[in-house]
């Protein structure tokens, strides 16, 4: 028998009144895979994580999660999926551990105080598991949101913004946790506005603008969009026609791309010929954020090409 997608979605579209929020997506994700879900506000990622948890019916098209339809099985995809979303949702009339203890209780989930134990000691929340949730900082109620989460232990979890405003420590602590997950066999999807995020820790990312996919690859193609390297150097003078360089950040700071590292001391030389007093030098690699500018502002070229 087949392996099921982690996450099957198919044709899916969401229209609220003239406004469609998702058009025509499909996308599949692996077991086990960290995929991140990217794109400005408004690209539709939110209304795709709420249909994909079956919070809002789409217009058109089907979804499923390990192979559960979220809308004719809507009680086995809940079981299958573990959500951390954006606003900072909790009851302020228990303790963390009650709150756990509760969000097992609504999966049918009994005897669990070793998991949340465990949960409450990877997220560092055992010195506040009797304390009030309302009496908690923003960072550590964000803490919690990941572990009522995770509470049933769920194979798929989707993390949507959840280092947004948080300190680094939480940001280390929550992601040496996920990246453990992973390691168990958890698939992870992950949107952020931290490129930098998604490029350590995703292995495919699809790029959403207004509703549609407009670039779905793995991060290693994503980034061979971009030229390989960045040759930053400050330098008195003028450089060559034959350089291409272009003013980077002023101050005498100028940019150039190249691919192979043996061109750099050639440049470096043409330079010096030229008459150009090298100050300084800068080697920069290709980010997530050089493609993910140029995709947005070229998206109808790039959902061609995919």
């Amino acid at each position: 028998m087949a392996v099921p997608d982690a996450i099957h979605i198919e044709q899916v579209s969401k229209q609220f009144g003239a406004l469609k929020a998702l058009d025509q997506i499909t996308l599949k994700i692996a077991q086990g895979e960290v995929f991140g879900l990217l794109g400005p506000n408004g690209a539709g990622k939110t209304t795709l994580i709420s249909t994909l948890a079956g919070l809002a019916r789409p217009s058109s098209g089907r979804v499923s999660v390990m192979g559960f339809d979220v809308q004719t099985d809507y009680r086995q995809a809940r079981r299958q999926l573990g959500v951390v979303p954006q606003e900072l949702v909790f009851d302020p009339f228990f303790t963390v551990r009650e709150t756990l203890r509760i969000q097992s209780g609504y999966f049918g989930v009994k005897n669990n105080n070793k998991w949340i134990d465990e949960i409450l000691e990877n997220l560092d929340l055992t010195s506040k598991a009797n304390a009030n949730m309302r009496t908690l900082s923003g960072g550590m109620k964000r803490r919690v949101l990941v572990a009522q989460a995770l509470v049933h232990r769920p194979p798929v979890i989707v993390l949507d913004e959840p280092t947004a405003g948080v300190d680094v420590e939480l940001r280390q602590t929550l992601w040496r946790f996920i990246r453990r997950l992973n390691a168990d066999g958890h698939t992870i999807v992950l949107t952020t506005h931290y490129l930098e995020e998604a490029e350590n820790f995703c292995q495919r990312v699809a790029m959403l603008k207004a509703g549609r996919i407009v670039l779905l690859d793995t991060m290693q193609n994503v980034l061979r969009q971009v030229s390989a390297h960045t040759l930053r150097v400050k330098f008195d003078g003028s450089p060559p026609a034959s350089l291409t360089f272009t003013a980077d950040a002023g101050d005498g700071w100028y940019a150039m791309p190249f691919e192979q590292f043996d061109q750099v001391e050639p440049i470096l030389l043409s330079l010096r010929q030229s008459g150009c007093i090298v100050r300084d030098v800068e080697i920069g690699k290709p980010e997530l954020e050089d493609v993910f500018i140029r995709v947005m502002q070229a998206g109808n070229e790039a959902s061609q090409a995919v």
